[in-house]
């Protein structure tokens, strides 16, 4: 069989979950709505901040803005939750019908995943950049929007590391997903994932304005691959290397991913109900 054959299934689930996902267009634009006004209320509190520290940390507050309306943006992208679709063929037994197809599992849920965070995140993204970097320079509020990228180098290398945030985004959701199945409920780590996932990505605040002495190590592990190194790309604050980081993360966990899911349906139990 040719590649192509074989990776259709995968394709077919994908388009599936994504389409399924943009009928819900009054969630997109109800959240869309929410994180503006968060977004205005943290970029508030940065002003704030910056008119009394106004040398403090290592980024300006034009890009420390720019982060903020970006981490709105990309906020449905954030590994804080399971595939809920996964969830419910735990809680349901249904779990089993995937474990019998004759497909690989673990491309198959990561297939669904990335359709469901892509659906997720695209729609709002877009209302965002349309707010925040068209909307608001004509209405004279230019100091507050979403600037342009520091170069046109930038803007390539953030899109290229943007695509490597939403695949490792998928292979964390798949690293959760895998622990719903130990766990049979989604409830537990999903509470815990949320508040680690939002603070370590540096969409609570961007990582660079954090103590000087945690920024290596705050840069090197995984979450910040998720939005702090495409934001720092953006602004030319890091070489090109973040991208090989991003993509060793990602084989990582992939790998990792693929072991745990194995030793899981080793002892599967099915329930149903």
């Amino acid at each position: 069989m040719n590649p192509a054959a074989l990776l259709r299934p995968y394709g077919a689930a994908f388009r599936a979950r994504w389409l399924a996902m943009l009928q819900y267009r009054s969630a997109a634009l109800a959240g869309f709505v929410t994180q503006c006004w968060w977004g205005g209320i943290k970029v508030m509190v940065l002003a704030a901040f910056y008119a009394g520290a106004p040398h403090a940390g290592a980024m300006p507050l034009s890009q420390a803005i720019s982060y903020t309306w970006t981490a709105q943006g990309l906020l449905t992208l954030l590994p804080w939750a399971g595939d809920p679709e996964v969830a419910q063929a735990v809680r349901s037994g249904a779990v089993a019908y995937d474990r019998l197809r004759p497909l690989d599992t673990y491309a198959l849920w990561y297939a669904r995943s990335a359709g469901w965070l892509a659906a997720r995140v695209l729609p709002r993204l877009a209302l965002m950049a349309g707010f925040a970097a068209l909307l608001l320079p004509l209405c004279g509020a230019s100091p507050w929007a979403w600037q342009a990228p520091a170069t046109a180098g930038a803007a390539l290398a953030f899109l290229l590391s943007a695509l490597l945030a939403w695949a490792l985004a998928t292979a964390m959701v798949m690293l959760l997903n895998i622990a719903t199945l130990a766990a049979l409920d989604a409830r537990g780590i999903n509470a815990l994932a949320t508040p680690v996932v939002i603070v370590l990505s540096g969409n609570l605040l961007p990582l660079a304005l954090l103590p000087d002495g945690w920024q290596a190590a705050l840069l090197l592990q995984p979450l910040a691959g998720l939005l702090d190194i495409p934001l720092r790309l953006y602004f030319g604050q890091v070489g090109t290397w973040a991208l090989g980081l991003q993509l060793g993360w990602l084989v990582l966990l992939v790998v990792l991913g693929r072991l745990l899911l194995a030793h899981s349906f080793r002892a599967l139990d099915v329930q149903g109900g």
